[in-house]
């Protein structure tokens, strides 16, 4: 195993701090012609994948150490009062009351910014806490030293409130930390920077058992090798948005490495089931040549006004719901149940989606190929239909898929992550094994490590799960994970525009493909004994029918 190297060196202010928001995605790649590096696009074709010989790297790269500035902890409180600053663009008063030193500044108008002076008196993570009173809620942006950093919004209760950004990075000296606003006014008292004590307790052991008492041996043995290096090093993925796996290409011709795991989207819609088949096979053939296979669930609402949106359906899990447990009938007994009216039209075809698409998974089970299985992601939001129907309803849902896969299917190859992104959603433990987020940014900031989320969600989910970056709009910051203690188990980046260089320079993605922190499938299989080996599998023929024979 290669050993993880951390350099100590002094960089710029690096950070970044947003909200969770909905994920906008392209769906189908036409063109790379944005790509990172446009000529080794004209080498794809339909016929190349991934694993295909045939396709080399531009160039190959030596090991990047992880690197980052040495940090000193050191107890430390200072308040920077805003009328201290220049404001030759803003208004100083003192009407207000409840207010330090002399007054405050007014006058924000979404064109200008108020710009704070900070010594910080050494490397390491601070807590930036604004003291701001609004009377209607107003969406703040931060930079620091000219970096778009993060943004919140103040409350409109018209009183002086304190806002925090924990956690954020600055090397030692003077740095300008910045604040502006939307258009709407606002005043600010004060800025107040103090060490950050969160991070510090982030930790990395993990329960190895997987929810399913039944588990499969690939699947445990998966498991374990996660478990093993999290912490140790941020596993490399990537979707791929169809079988020529033309992004992965893409990655190793600019890289010289390949990602560890291949993320794709199983699809249904009403009444037709065939069209997610088509990646079964390519998810066989990467796990046959080494690597690691992840699949999300594009679940299409089984309605005939289809769709994943609940703005473009009319489908409702709460139309679906039942006290009967059908988790482990035949379909020929929920079918009985349906026709005497025991249950709608929306459970029944919730059974049969369910159904149809644990039968593509239970030809990778048959093959004996675990999978990162992700259903029902990002529910917090209101975007998805099964999401937008409330968390209880959601909940429901969630048992009637694990339940009905690992008990009826006996699905024994599946590592299940929930991605449901709040606490609000979350789903009981014995029902998951890998907790993750979704985090896209404007191509306009730095991504960095995201350390705000980890750190959000091992809070409320524990210290016993492993928590990934399961979509992204860029890849992570290898440096700046290790630094901000925030060491995702694994990301997937996103395809389409996010291979372009709006997101990611080609320095930084070989850099970051490259480091020491990052695991790429050359080292997987090297750590895992991987030797190639002729397929002398017969080829079979896919079938829908996925009715269990009682």
């Amino acid at each position: 195993m290669k050993g993880l190297k951390i350099t100590a060196v002094a960089c710029s202010v690096l950070t970044v701090f947003s909200f969770f928001a909905g994920c906008q995605k392209v769906e189908n790649v036409s063109s790379m012609t944005d790509s990172l590096i446009e000529e080794v696009t004209e080498t794809f074709s339909e016929t190349e994948t991934a694993v295909n010989t045939n396709t080399l790297p531009v160039e190959t790269y030596p090991e990047y150490p992880v690197t980052y500035p040495e940090i000193k902890p050191a107890d430390t409180g200072v308040k920077y009062q805003s009328e201290d600053c220049k404001y030759d663009k803003f208004k100083l008063d003192a009407q207000l009351s409840g207010f330090e030193g002399t007054g405050y500044i007014t006058g924000f108008s979404g064109e200008n910014q108020l710009d704070f002076e900070v010594n910080a008196p050494t490397n390491q993570h601070y807590d930036l806490t604004f003291c701001i009173s609004a009377t209607s809620e107003v969406l703040c942006y931060i930079q620091i030293n000219g970096r778009k950093t993060g943004q919140f919004r103040t409350n409109s209760e018209g009183k002086f409130t304190r806002i925090t950004m924990h956690g954020v990075f600055l090397t030692e000296g003077i740095s300008t930390i910045s604040i502006s606003s939307d258009g709407g006014d606002m005043a600010v008292d004060y800025l107040e920077i103090s060490n950050n004590t969160s991070l510090k307790d982030i930790k990395y052991d993990t329960d190895v058992t997987l929810s399913n008492a039944n588990a499969g041996e690939s699947a445990r043995s998966l498991m374990k090798f996660l478990s093993d290096n999290y912490g140790k090093y941020v596993i490399s993925g990537q979707y791929a948005s169809d079988s020529t796996n033309s992004e992965i290409d893409l990655i190793y011709s600019v890289t010289g490495k390949k990602p560890v795991i291949r993320f794709s989207a199983l699809e249904t819609s009403y009444a037709s089931y065939d069209e997610s088949f088509k990646d079964i096979d390519a998810c066989a053939d990467w796990y046959r040549n080494g690597g690691i296979v992840g699949l999300m669930w594009y679940w299409r609402s089984p309605d005939e006004k289809a769709s994943v949106y609940a703005s473009e359906t009319d489908f409702r899990i709460s139309d679906a719901i039942t006290d009967i447990d059908i988790s482990c009938m035949t379909q020929e007994e929920i079918r009985g149940l349906y026709g005497e009216g025991r249950i709608s039209k929306e459970c029944y075809g919730i059974i049969l989606d369910i159904d149809n698409i644990a039968g593509q998974l239970m030809s990778l089970k048959d093959k004996g190929i675990p999978v990162l299985w992700r259903p029902l992601h990002e529910a917090s939001g209101d975007w998805f239909w099964w999401g937008a129907d409330g968390a209880e309803n959601y909940r429901w849902l969630w048992k009637l898929m694990y339940t009905r896969m690992t008990e009826y299917f006996e699905l024994d190859n599946l590592i299940w992550i929930w991605n449901g992104q709040s606490k609000e959603y979350i789903v009981p433990s014995d029902t998951f094994d890998i907790a993750s987020v979704d985090i896209y940014i404007s191509p306009d900031k730095e991504y960095g490590s995201q350390y705000e989320y980890f750190a959000s969600l091992q809070e409320f989910i524990g210290q016993d799960k492993i928590i990934a970056l399961s979509e992204c709009s860029s890849v992570p910051d290898i440096d700046s994970v290790f630094r901000d203690n925030s060491v995702w188990s694994f990301f997937g980046l996103w395809y389409g525009q996010y291979l372009s260089d709006d997101y990611m320079t080609k320095e930084y993605l070989i850099k970051n493909y490259n480091s020491a922190g990052t695991m790429t499938l050359d080292q997987y299989q090297k750590l895992t004994g991987y030797e190639p080996t002729e397929n002398t599998e017969p080829e079979t023929e896919n079938t829908s029918e996925t009715q269990k024979n009682t």
